[in-house]
């Protein structure tokens, strides 16, 4: 039984510190996230409606607070620092994240949790399976508390605290140092609009009573259609929302043509204006050299022609869906470079690139 005790405090550790960093590595993906859930409790509880909101402009810190808490208290589990107050706030931890993923599965609102951020996607049943069989694990710790031995390894636990805030600042200000998106650099974005390989699926027909399955629609009309299934799901595209427009139309396979040095503006509302002198510059400086800038933008019409004549703008705009430009660009604004449809660069407004920067990666 101590054996079996160690082993599940090194694996319970391990997964912590593994979700940790993963998170980590794009805290504002999970600020993403927290945001949906906390716009999904006020939706669904109207007397806390004003409570939930107000928690949103803190959702970065929030997520940066529980991110680098499951590094920590992963660290502190496995060498050993306090093992009796680690236990219990693991525990309450895992708890909390049991009562998300159960919302989320049962209510179907939030259909991916980001338990181990854009790294591995989990259905929300799984996630949920996931945090219960945590929390038995984390039970088992809390029964053999006493075969443990707590030892003097606070530094390196100080150590793993300074290390995940320092990753999460350097993620924030910067770009997320490994990038997990299908929009990540060396992606070609129409292939990964298209199946991998032809789609085959499954139909259940009933018929007589009984119940069968074919791989091709029966042309039998005596049967009854009962269900479809996807068999090679994998072979789903990886990108099934990248869509733009303006108002004469769609203007999506237009993006994918030649090089295009793209200047994402998600919205006004968080946008820094002051890093948009730098870009205007490079804006400016690229014409004339085959690379064609252009905005992408969700907000309104109104709304992205105040923003470029109050920043001298001179360049078209386009128009995408709020959530797709989050998940290309975690800056705001941002800047991200195609050529035939393949992701060259990416940047963040803090490390705007110059012309010949550009080029160089063409």
């Amino acid at each position: 039984m101590k054996i079996l005790a160690h082993i599940v405090r090194f694996l319970v550790g391990g997964i912590f510190i593994f979700s940790g960093l993963v998170k980590l590595n794009d805290p504002v993906g999970t600020q993403i996230k927290l945001e949906e859930y906390f716009e999904v409790f006020a939706a669904d509880m109207p007397v806390m409606h004003d409570f939930w909101m107000s928690l949103v402009p803190f959702a970065l810190y929030f997520s940066v607070l529980m991110c680098a808490a499951e590094v920590i208290l992963g660290v502190a589990l496995i060498v050993s620092w306090r093992l009796k107050q680690v236990s219990w706030v693991l525990l309450l931890l895992v708890v909390f994240f049991t009562f998300l993923t159960f919302y989320s599965a049962y209510y179907n609102k939030v259909t991916d949790c980001g338990c181990f951020g854009d790294f591995l996607k989990l259905k929300p049943w799984t996630s949920f399976t996931k945090d219960i069989v945590l929390l038995v694990l984390i039970l088992f710790i809390i029964w053999q508390r006493k075969v443990f031995r707590n030892l003097r390894t606070g530094s390196l636990v100080a150590f793993s605290a300074i290390f995940s805030v320092a990753l999460a600042f350097y993620a924030i200000r910067y770009l997320p140092p490994i990038d997990f998106l299908p929009y990540k650099i060396g992606n070609n974005i129409p292939q990964l609009m298209q199946p991998s390989e032809p789609l085959r699926y499954k139909y259940t027909m009933e018929k007589d009573g009984k119940t069968e399955e074919f791989e091709k629609f029966p042309s039998d009309t005596t049967y009854k259609y009962k269900e479809m299934v996807l068999i090679n799901e994998n072979a789903k595209p990886k990108i099934t929302d990248y869509k733009v427009w303006n108002n004469d139309g769609d203007f999506t396979q237009e993006t994918f043509k030649g090089k295009k040095l793209i200047i994402i503006i998600k919205n006004g509302t968080d946008l820094n204006g002051a890093s948009l002198a730098e870009i205007r510059s490079l804006i400016n400086s690229v014409k004339g050299s085959g690379v064609e800038p252009l905005i992408l933008t969700s907000d309104s019409d109104a709304e992205i022609q105040e923003i470029r004549k109050a920043y001298l703008l001179d360049v078209p705009y386009y128009f995408a869906d709020g959530t797709v430009l989050k998940t290309i660009s975690r800056s705001n604004p941002g800047i991200w470079l195609l050529e035939d449809g393949t992701v060259k660069g990416k940047w963040h407004y803090n490390t705007t690139p110059d012309k010949e920067n550009v080029l160089s990666k063409l």
